[in-house]
């Protein structure tokens, strides 16, 4: 995987008109909001998960794709952080502000991200991070992190010395991101989840995905 990372311009985002249910979802999960094309995933304590498949349109979404597969200097594995400004190329959730761009470039089924969580002081204590996505469809998993690992974090020390409870299935959630989707993780999703994106052998074809956060 190939990653490259941007400085942006502060800005609030504005929402888009899209309606499009999502078929990836847990069902037995709580539908919290559904607006503007936005299916809400209440993952409990405060933590949630929002997708829509159609975020951009299909020749929107290609157009986007070919220019930056053809015009970003892609490198492996290095992060470039450039202190330049980038205009945010589309509007998207109201309120939302974000100052950074990670650019990854995935060549194909091998390239993968492995279970981790954006939870460095830098984010700030509940960070909400925005994904779009291009080209090849690729798997993304939710995972919710042992109590015993949760306990620590919330208490800023050391775990209790007692065995760590193990997930279930109610405790994992899945999602196909699509050309052209976005996916939004908030609240205290990295604190108390991991994801990942995994290997896929029959994902034979590039993907390109933009992840915008705030930096504190």
């Amino acid at each position: 995987m190939i990653t490259r990372m941007l400085k942006l311009k502060t800005t609030e985002r504005e929402p888009t008109n899209h309606s499009d249910p999502d078929p990836n979802s847990d069902p037995e999960a709580s539908t919290v909001e559904k607006t503007n094309g936005m299916t809400g995933i209440d993952l409990g304590n405060g933590s949630q998960v929002l997708y829509t498949s159609k975020f951009l349109s299909y020749q929107d979404s290609w157009d986007y794709f070919h220019y930056l597969d053809k015009n970003i200097p892609w490198t492996r594995p290095t992060v470039r952080v450039f202190g330049r400004s980038c205009i945010q190329v589309h509007k998207a959730l109201p309120g939302s502000k974000f100052n950074s761009l990670l650019l990854n470039r995935y060549k194909g089924g091998n390239d993968h991200v492995g279970w981790h969580a954006d939870d460095e002081k830098l984010y700030g204590l509940t960070p909400e991070i925005a994904s779009v996505s291009f080209g090849c469809e690729r798997d993304f998993f939710l995972k919710k992190k042992p109590s015993k690992t949760v306990h620590a974090k919330e208490n800023g020390g050391d775990p209790p010395g007692k065995r760590t409870k193990k997930n279930n299935d109610s405790d994992q959630r899945s999602f196909v991101l699509k050309h052209g989707s976005l996916l939004v993780m908030r609240g205290y999703t990295q604190r108390d989840w991991v994801h990942s994106v995994p290997k896929r052998v029959k994902a034979a074809a590039v993907r390109i995905n933009l992840t915008f956060r705030l930096i504190c």
